[in-house]
């Protein structure tokens, strides 16, 4: 699905510097590799604040945090996602709202967003799915429109961009009063281990931020707020600083490997493509493809399979069907398209140093199975 270790060996001499580099100045907590990371990283996604912390999942909670809502507030989330988007909703003893998403982008439904709101509704959580935009520019004037802040899950849609009013272009992750991120290491721009990052234009809400992820304190052992211990190591810091330099590269290579997917397979019956949104960029963190056939995606996959070819379900399950979040009461059928979604979609192979052969290869597999 990805090969980490090719990508790194290309970076070595950088990547062995900034080790080194970290080990001697020995500042491993918030050292200045931190800052000068943020720092950088805002500059790349347009003039944003960046607060590193440990990982996407803090991020989503301290977001979250940073409105103050009350116990038992609605939080408005898609349906079809990873299960940290509810997880960081239902530890802070807010109730996840689920609603459906659009059939081919995969991506939250505003339609079902809108009609969702309620006086309890404290937030819309949009996530950016696969790499790709949701739609901000709606998304937005109903966050306006009920008064209710929006935050972004821009884990895997770095770097990607909309299309919003009058023709401006807005960064993902930076429309709403938060944006969240992850660095895990599969992601686009990934570390060497956990890491994550809160994004925001509003200087006031990046200074609560910061200061949540740092147990509620401006100053040492002056503590305002109720916060977590969520920080981005130095070690992590440096090495990022490295890997951003080649983002856009590895991007536009991400591109071109998802190109070449859609002219080979854009006429092999039985699948569909990943669906473009002609106002947002596509980052493609995964290339994902339906399958049409209930029940044949998995038989696709194990044939994939067979013949050397990895591929990912992402998600095999619908949130709403996780034992751990019964408790909110939702039944099968309540939400059509993220349960097709669910039998339907496969991801193949994407990477930046994805050579023209292996892909011709995976292609092949997919068109002798389908033919």
């Amino acid at each position: 699905m990805l090969d980490l270790a090719a990508e790194h060996a290309a970076l070595q001499p950088a990547l062995d510097e900034a080790i080194q580099e970290v080990l001697r100045t020995a500042a491993f907590i918030q050292g200045p590799a931190v800052g000068a990371f943020a720092a950088e990283l805002g500059e790349y996604l347009g003039g944003a604040h960046v607060i590193p912390c440990a990982n996407g999942t803090d991020a989503l909670t301290l977001a979250l945090m940073s409105l103050d809502l009350p116990v038992g507030a609605e939080v408005i989330i898609p349906a079809f996602t990873y299960v940290a988007t509810l997880e960081a909703a239902a530890l802070l003893g807010l109730k996840p709202v689920l609603v459906d998403v659009r059939p081919d982008t995969f991506n939250v439904d505003p339609a079902a967003v809108a009609a969702a709101i309620t006086p309890r509704t404290g937030a819309i959580v949009a996530v950016h799915l696969f790499g790709q935009c949701a739609d901000l520019k709606a998304l937005q004037a109903i966050s306006t429109h009920h008064g209710v802040a929006l935050i972004e899950d821009n884990a895997q849609a770095i770097g990607a961009t909309f299309q919003m009013t009058n023709g401006k272009t807005a960064v993902a992750g930076t429309v709403g009063e938060v944006g969240t991120t992850s660095f895990f290491p599969s992601k686009n721009l990934g570390c060497l281990g956990d890491g994550g990052a809160l994004l925001t234009r509003d200087p006031a809400r990046a200074a609560l931020l910061q200061q949540l992820a740092n147990h509620g304190q401006s100053r040492k052992y002056h503590h305002q707020r109720i916060g977590l211990n969520s920080r981005l190591d130095t070690l992590q810091a440096a090495l990022l600083r490295v890997k951003l330099r080649q983002l856009s590269a590895n991007t536009a290579a991400r591109q071109a490997v998802a190109a070449r997917y859609d002219a080979a397979l854009a006429d092999v019956p039985g699948i569909s493509i990943p669906a473009r949104d002609p106002r947002s960029t596509h980052v493609f963190h995964q290339y994902t493809i339906q399958v049409a056939e209930a029940g044949r995606r998995d038989d696709l996959q194990h044939f994939l399979k067979g013949c050397g070819v990895p591929t990912m379900i992402y998600y095999p399950l619908p949130v709403h069907a996780q034992p751990a979040y019964q408790y909110l009461g939702y039944r099968a059928g309540q939400f059509p398209v993220a349960e097709r979604l669910c039998g339907a979609v496969l991801s193949l192979p994407i990477h930046p140093l994805l050579m023209a052969e292996q892909q011709d290869y995976v292609v092949e597999i997919v068109q002798q199975f389908l033919q």
